[in-house]
């Protein structure tokens, strides 16, 4: 069966009510758009195998060391800070939060604190995450965002010491 067309009429465009919807939709995004602070956004140094440990040049003040010891399964044996015993991350937070005396307001020299952290190479990432929480920062009573140490250096893990 054939169609004939009776006619050839021009469908026409407007372009004018188009336009109106663009700009009404590019407004209403620029409107709504909330910049939200960066979660988690701290300083991680990595290890680097191909650098010799005796010739880097440590600052004055030595870093914080953080050792964390895993059970043969992955899970956490023992925090160990400046090698003193730890009984969980609060304790170090606390002890962190002293050492950069942030509960007593900004300090001249908290911001080259750096600590390292040192774990077993079985231990679990979940813990490994843990700890920089408890050392780079928390959220406090009110709301606001309490930065302790922004300084993070992971150590290169090593066999379980077991």
């Amino acid at each position: 069966m054939r169609m004939k067309s009776r006619g050839t009429s021009k469908v026409d465009l407007m372009m004018t009510p188009m336009i109106d919807i663009v700009f009404q939709l590019l407004i209403f995004f620029i409107m709504s758009f909330q910049i939200a602070v960066a979660e988690g956004d701290f300083l991680v140094s990595m290890p680097n195998e191909g650098v010799r440990s005796d010739l880097l040049n440590d600052e004055l003040t030595p870093p914080l060391k953080l050792r964390l010891e895993a059970t043969d399964d992955g899970e956490l044996a023992g925090i160990f800070l400046n090698e003193n015993r730890q009984a969980s991350f609060r304790d170090v937070r606390e002890f962190v939060m002293r050492v950069t005396a942030r509960d007593r307001g900004p300090v001249r020299d908290a911001d080259s604190i750096q600590i390292e952290i040192d774990s077993d190479y079985r231990l679990r990432y979940t813990h490994v995450m843990a700890a920089v929480t408890a050392v780079s920062g928390f959220v406090g009573p009110d709301g606001t965002r309490i930065d302790l140490i922004e300084n993070v250096k992971l150590a290169s893990p090593r066999p379980t010491s077991r």
